[in-house]
């Protein structure tokens, strides 16, 4: 059975936004994101309401960039690393918008833009918006120790990033017309559940790796296009650990796309200078890659096509402390610039 499903209308980009806070403004992408809050609390008195209000300016900034109210909305499909995506809901139930609140660890926003595309074949007139968020503060003291603990990191670990994505598609010609170059969603296909064979909680990217080479190659056995075609094969937050191993992979079984991969976790950060041990994790690491450097040179032609697959570790404190494997998902998009 074929996983890819080729999109009858592919569904374009409208709009898109990144957030994020101190130390995103000072990587790489900094001077590319939307908006950065230098004290990671947007106003807001506790971590956790933190990130809700980050995905809600995220939003409004992807809005605003398209000129456009929030009640040409038709859907909202939004997800965060918070228990019952509590973030989510904090953040954008205001809008008053129908909601659909996903958890797929940090493969969230590909899994957003994957059920985004495909609700848009069917309401070719709608207009969605996907939002994902991911906060240092809060996600530390859900799943390890709260930050004031100053516990010492492992070498593998990766920084969750305090950050966001917002992205608005549709199918919509009066949309679509207002670009002269535009992203596209054109393929999808959904991720395995692979087990990731370690149960450390501090190398969540190796144990992703896998899921993120079984999609990589179900893509290519499935379409017979050639890696070359790509100008990168793009995974969410494999760190340097998780991307070492995935390239073993694909230099063994698929040659051609080794040279292609790159990685949002060891683009985010400086990883000497910042000291973000294997690089960014947590589900805002590809959501603001994505919308503050990749889709901008797509739309400007620099970059063709590109596979997007925001990897994510499928754990919780308890299934890690009762010794159960971290299982890893990796769901695809197929992203191209079309006029």
């Amino acid at each position: 059975m074929k996983r890819v499903i080729k999109l009858s209308t592919p569904p374009s980009f409208i709009s898109y936004s990144a957030v994020g806070g101190r130390e995103e403004s000072r990587g790489p992408l900094g001077g590319s994101f939307d908006f950065c809050d230098p004290t990671d609390r947007f106003g807001q008195k506790t971590w956790e309401m933190s990130e809700g209000e980050m995905g809600r300016c995220a939003l409004n900034l992807a809005l605003g960039k398209a000129d456009l109210s929030h009640d040409v909305l038709d859907l909202i499909i939004a997800g965060d690393l918070q228990n019952q995506c509590v973030a989510s809901s904090l953040g954008l139930g205001s809008f008053g918008i129908p909601y659909l609140g996903i958890y797929g660890a940090c493969s969230t926003c590909t899994e957003g833009l994957l059920i985004m595309s495909s609700y848009l074949q069917g309401a070719r007139e709608s207009v969605g918006a996907c939002v994902t968020t991911s906060h240092n503060c809060a996600a530390e003291r859900q799943f390890r120790t709260p930050i004031e603990y100053g516990a010492q990191r492992s070498p593998t670990s990766q920084w969750t990033a305090t950050a966001a994505g917002s992205f608005l598609l549709s199918c919509r010609e009066d949309m679509i017309s207002k670009k002269k170059r535009r992203a596209v969603v054109s393929e999808i296909m959904p991720g395995k559940i692979i087990d990731g064979v370690t149960s450390d909680g501090a190398n969540m990217g190796a144990a992703m790796s896998f899921a993120a080479a079984d999609s990589i190659l179900s893509y290519f056995a499935d379409t017979s296009h050639d890696p070359r075609s790509f100008d990168y094969i793009v995974t969410g937050d494999l760190g340097s650990v998780g991307s070492s191993i995935l390239r073993e992979i694909l230099s063994e079984r698929l040659p051609a796309a080794a040279p292609r991969h790159i990685d949002c976790g060891l683009l985010l950060y400086d990883r000497e200078r910042q000291d973000s041990h294997s690089g960014a994790s947590g589900c805002g690491t590809s959501a603001s890659v994505l919308a503050s450097h990749l889709l901008p040179l797509i739309e400007e032609g620099k970059l063709g096509s590109i596979l997007f697959l925001s990897t994510g570790a499928l754990m919780s404190p308890s299934s890690v402390l009762q010794g159960n494997s971290i299982y890893g998902v990796a769901p695809l998009v197929r992203i191209d610039s079309v006029e």
